[in-house]
């Protein structure tokens, strides 16, 4: 890879293993697509390493590529020692690394016309870069550098976190100053393992990737420290201000990613609505505007909620609505999920959302950032890809009786809700 020149440094991060006897000046082939040759239709490939890292691929013979390193460390992996650990790690991804100055990362990047950006979530971390085709093997360089942590970074990233009050919201105040460089070592070095890690490529030849994961990406072997099962308890949190409009969240647990019940859910959450689908329109078929409509004449906005996990869920309703008509409009949303759990499923309604689910799957995987992350998580979560196709055929598996009982869990289960505004007339969750 010709980008790759100044590796001489890679056998030091990740505590790695020593670097491959491979001269990393040697180009890699395939990078190129040759001009005027047909190009076949591709399958998604997936490779497991020795290693436990997991190499997954998706040639679309476009001139621009995106690639991905996936980690099993996202804010779930913290401990009450530090948290916000995981978010310091993000501040300091593009910052000075022990192979490359923040500088030298924005000008190699900018010069091929590149973008190299780190999200983070509650399980996982993700490491992209996109750029022309020909210019892979040069911003794989930045890519395989941008997990690299040490002293400065962290304290520079420690300086970012104190000098912006919204990072907050990803790290407790308490916390805010006190991260050290020492935890944020720990904290690579039990996560970002061979195991817990996915490298992953749109519009880039899938020999070529498995050459980067197994002599370029010298990370530590191993699965890392695995943390504990989720546990759903419920509870309560109320949020009293001034606010005269009131948001409302109840949930109760949903389902696993990837499992059945989780395209139930899914299907759930159009049922009862996930949002207006023409702009400005009046949202006429979601059954929480219908029932709350009839419950009170005050504006208000409602949509059903669902996320799920690699070993848990939540799901539930969301409402906003005028402080005095907040309990109102909080009773009537958990009535039309007892509604359909009693039954109140149409034939017309279960379509309707099966169209809907399936259409934003398949436009959403238009947009490469999706495309890479869907092929990426399930890489990473099951070591294999399911075609689009076959998850359409999945999502039309799904019957009425299946819907039915997912409201019948949300019904029957533990909730959780958390509350914000005036809650004068805003009922506890033991009221509901």
């Amino acid at each position: 890879m010709k980008g790759i020149r100044s590796f001489s440094h890679i056998s030091k991060r990740f505590y790695a293993a020593p670097r491959s006897s491979r001269s990393l000046t040697e180009p890699l082939a395939g990078l190129k697509l040759p001009k005027g040759a047909a190009h076949p239709h591709q399958d998604a490939q997936v490779t497991r390493l020795p290693n436990g890292l997991v190499i997954a691929s998706l040639e679309t013979y476009s001139p621009a590529s995106k690639i991905g390193l996936f980690v099993k460390a996202g804010s779930r992996y913290e401990t009450t020692g530090n948290e916000g650990v995981t978010h310091m790690l993000r501040l300091a991804a593009n910052l000075t690394t022990k192979g490359a100055s923040a500088f030298k990362i924005c000008r190699g990047v900018e010069a091929v016309g590149g973008s190299l950006s780190v999200t983070s979530s509650r399980e996982n971390m993700i490491y992209s870069v996109d750029c022309l085709r020909d210019h892979v093997d040069t911003v794989m360089e930045y890519l395989i550098n941008s997990e690299s942590t040490d002293r400065c970074v962290g304290n520079a990233a420690c300086g970012c976190l104190q000098e912006c009050p919204v990072q907050l919201l990803y790290c407790p105040d308490y916390m805010v100053g006190h991260v050290t460089s020492e935890q944020l070592h720990t904290f690579v070095q039990n996560n970002f393992t061979s195991a817990r890690m996915a490298l992953v490529g749109l519009g880039v030849d899938h020999s070529v990737l498995r050459q980067v994961g197994e002599q370029f990406l010298n990370v530590r072997s191993g699965t890392g420290v695995s943390g504990a099962k989720a546990q759903y308890r419920g509870g309560e949190v109320r949020n009293q201000s001034s606010d005269s409009l009131v948001h409302v969240a109840l949930v109760s647990e949903g389902a696993v990613s990837g499992s059945a019940e989780a395209s139930a859910f899914s299907l759930l959450q159009r049922v009862l609505g996930a949002g207006p689908r023409v702009k400005r329109g009046s949202n006429t078929t979601s059954k929480l505007s219908q029932g709350i409509a009839k419950a009170t004449p005050s504006p208000f906005d409602a949509s059903a909620f669902n996320a799920d996990y690699s070993d848990s869920g939540l799901f539930g309703v969301y409402t906003i609505s005028q402080s005095d008509s907040a309990g109102d409009v909080i009773r009537a949303a958990a009535a039309q999920v007892d509604s359909v759990a009693q039954g109140g499923l149409t034939p017309t309604d279960l379509s309707r959302a099966k169209s809907q689910l399936t259409a934003e799957y398949l436009m959403a995987l238009e947009c490469s950032d999706t495309a890479l992350e869907v092929l990426g998580l399930q890489a990473l979560l099951g070591g294999a890809y399911q075609a689009p196709e076959t998850v359409v055929q999945n999502i039309n598996s799904v019957t009425a009786d299946d819907v039915i009982n997912a409201a019948k869990t949300f019904v029957a289960g533990k909730k959780t809700m958390v509350s914000s505004g005036h809650l004068m007339n805003m009922p506890f969750i033991d009221e509901l």
